[in-house]
């Protein structure tokens, strides 16, 4: 596995790795017409362009070697807060799921954050998302939860989770 540092060209690629990570991952949570506003607006051409113009925020791509396939990506967002790195998105297509990528890709981020001089990573995670457990086992712990307004009457109902380095 490596990691490859997303560019403005990319974002097709991540567009469509997002779409069909959402698709296994909140199946179950959300209903097809938030995923597909969220996905809209979250994932919007604009949206991941701004991101790439702010030069905290940083998109990779997780490519399997093995496979000779990208399986998912990173988005991460240093000095969010004092000292602290946020990690907006990680996610991994189905197929990909058990290699160990995800693990990989979150040691990736600690080096990055250190890097940073950020010392501290916080995220949010849906309170029904399976992955909490997976943030658990990676030494990741809730400090608080809130319900976020993201427009279009849905909300976000999340836990807010952190690890310090």
């Amino acid at each position: 596995m490596k990691l490859i540092k997303a560019t403005k060209e990319n974002i097709p690629l991540i567009q469509d790795l997002a779409k069909r990570s959402w698709e296994n991952a909140y199946a179950e949570i959300l209903s097809q017409e938030q995923m597909g506003y969220m996905l809209e607006t979250m994932y919007s051409e604009a949206e991941i362009s701004a991101h790439l113009d702010n030069s905290n925020y940083h998109y990779y791509l997780v490519f399997d070697e093995t496979s000779n396939d990208y399986d998912g990506f990173i988005g991460f967002e240093n000095h969010y807060e004092d000292s602290t790195t946020k990690l907006h998105r990680i996610y991994l297509v189905p197929e990909s799921k058990g290699k160990g990528l995800g693990k990989k890709t979150l040691e990736f981020l600690n080096e990055k954050v250190k890097e940073s001089g950020d010392d501290r990573i916080i995220l949010n995670v849906n309170k029904y998302n399976a992955a909490k457990s997976f943030y658990e086992s990676q030494g990741y712990k809730v400090y608080d939860d809130g319900v976020f307004d993201i427009g279009n009457g849905y909300v976000m109902d999340d836990y807010l989770m952190e690890t310090n380095l």
